[in-house]
């Protein structure tokens, strides 16, 4: 085993570039000589076979082969001969749910956790990492038994965070206010917002913000703060509460 190594993306695609484009060199990086294969869950989109075929052209491109754990017949099996694990983005309810219809979630954790494999996620695949999908900003489509997710981190991310457009007439509201709803909630941990073109690099106790844009960081019961790329993190992995689903 090893120290957890996670990577955890915003986004899938950035405007301008193709699938993984933005991010395709930290991948690299992430992953290293050691991994040749990747397991790729692709259960947050519906068309599973397209979106198996979708990454394992741009992991194939990077050098990796990609197994997609949908064509394996037995999922647990699957991840427990994996060398590293993606999840990629999609509905949140969708792929959280189909994490326990497959009984995957405790072999996640022991992998990744305990065999420190790496373990890649970008939009659903990184809310899914967290405590808990409560600030996932898709729809319920489908319903988990629970809003536990992996916990791999002790606190919760919202990816593609948005800032208010001060020129818009839209009065719906705001991704900052409705954090704040989550955290008027007791016991509530920290929310990361990630904007596009970010992600979280962790390793063992170490959290580092990689990208282009920077983050919002909110912490129940006092003003968000605004940080920029190569920010450290590593607070948020000890100060937070861990949860064990």
């Amino acid at each position: 085993g090893g120290p957890r190594r996670l990577l955890l993306i915003s986004n899938s695609t950035l405007h301008g570039g193709g699938y993984l484009g933005h991010c395709q060199q930290h991948i690299q990086s992430f992953l290293g000589q050691k991994v040749k294969r990747v397991l790729f869950i692709p259960y947050a989109l519906h068309d599973r076979d397209a979106y198996a075929r979708t990454a394992r052209e741009k992991f194939e491109s990077l050098g990796y082969g990609l197994d997609s754990i949908h064509e394996s017949c037995d999922p647990v099996e699957a991840i427990r001969k994996s060398e590293a694990i993606f999840i990629g983005g999609g509905n949140t309810f969708r792929l959280l749910k189909a994490l326990y219809d497959n009984s995957l979630i405790h072999e996640i954790r022991k992998r990744v956790l305990e065999d420190g494999i790496p373990y890649m996620g970008s939009s659903a695949g990184t809310n899914v990492a967290t405590i808990s999908i409560n600030t996932t900003n898709d729809m319920p489509i489908v319903y988990p038994p629970s809003l536990k997710a992996l916990g791999l981190v002790p606190f919760n991310i919202n990816p593609h965070y948005l800032d208010p457009d001060n020129k818009s007439t839209h009065m719906g509201e705001t991704r900052e206010e409705r954090i704040r709803q989550y955290h008027e909630e007791p016991n509530t941990p920290p929310v990361l917002g990630l904007r596009e073109g970010t992600m979280l690099l962790v390793e063992g106790d170490k959290a580092t913000l990689q990208g282009v844009t920077g983050a919002r960081l909110f912490l129940r019961g006092k003003k968000p703060t605004e940080h920029e790329p190569g920010t450290d993190f590593s607070f948020l992995l000890t100060d937070s509460k861990p949860l064990n689903p």
